[in-house]
C-alpha cells in the first residue's frame, strides 16, 4: 500500500506532463487540469502552486519560450487558486463548472493579451476579429480540459477508492 497521497497526486501530474510531448491537436493540453487538480489534492499550497509552474517552464523550455508566457502562467496560478475551492467539497459538477470556467476564463483572458500584442486592430473590429480566429483553439482547449480533468480526478478517485494508499486529511495551509 501506498501511504503518500502526494506520490500518487505527483505521479498522475507527470503522467500528464509527459503528454505535453505526444503528438496532440493545437492547445488539447493538460496544463489547466493539472493546475486544478494540484490545488485541489495537494496539501501543501505553495507546492501547489510551484508545480503547474514548473512544468509550463520546461515545456516552454523545450517547445519555445512566447511572448505569452506570464498571461498563460497566471491562468495557471488561477486554477490553482480555484482548486482550493475544490477542497472544501468536491463533486463532479463542481470540478465540471471549475474546468469549463477555466477553459472559457483561459480563452478570454489570452486572446484579449494577444489582440493586444497588435495582431490585429486596434478596435472592437480587431478585438473580435482576434476572438473569432481564436475559436478553432478553444474547442480544443475545451476538450484538453476536460478530458485531462477527467482523467486526473477519475483516476485518484478510483486509487483511493480502491485502498492503494492510506489517506490523511487536507491540511489548508
Amino acid at each position: 500500500m501506498i501511504r503518500s497521497k502526494s506520490l500518487i497526486v505527483l505521479s498522475l501530474i507527470l503522467i500528464a506532463v509527459a503528454s505535453r510531448y505526444f503528438p496532440h491537436p493545437a492547445n488539447f493540453t493538460p496544463i489547466l487540469a493539472i493546475s486544478l487538480f494540484a490545488g485541489a489534492h495537494f496539501a501543501s499550497k505553495k507546492l501547489s502552486l510551484v508545480l503547474p509552474i514548473f512544468a509550463l517552464l520546461i515545456g516552454d523550455l523545450i517547445i519555445g519560450i512566447h511572448a505569452l508566457m506570464p498571461v498563460v502562467y497566471g491562468m495557471s496560478l488561477l486554477l490553482v487558486i480555484a482548486g482550493w475551492e475544490l477542497r472544501k467539497s468536491l463533486s463532479i459538477g463542481k470540478i465540471a463548472f471549475f474546468s469549463l470556467g477555466g477553459s472559457v476564463a483561459f480563452f478570454l483572458v489570452t486572446n484579449f493579451f494577444v489582440w493586444l500584442g497588435g495582431y490585429y486592430t486596434f478596435d472592437f473590429g480587431g478585438l473580435v476579429q482576434c476572438y473569432i480566429m481564436a475559436i478553432p483553439f478553444f474547442q480544443n482547449t475545451l476538450l484538453g480540459d476536460l478530458f485531462y480533468t477527467t482523467i486526473l480526478f477519475g483516476a485518484f478517485a478510483l486509487i483511493e477508492k480502491a485502498g492503494w494508499f492510506k489517506l490523511a486529511p487536507v491540511s489548508v495551509k
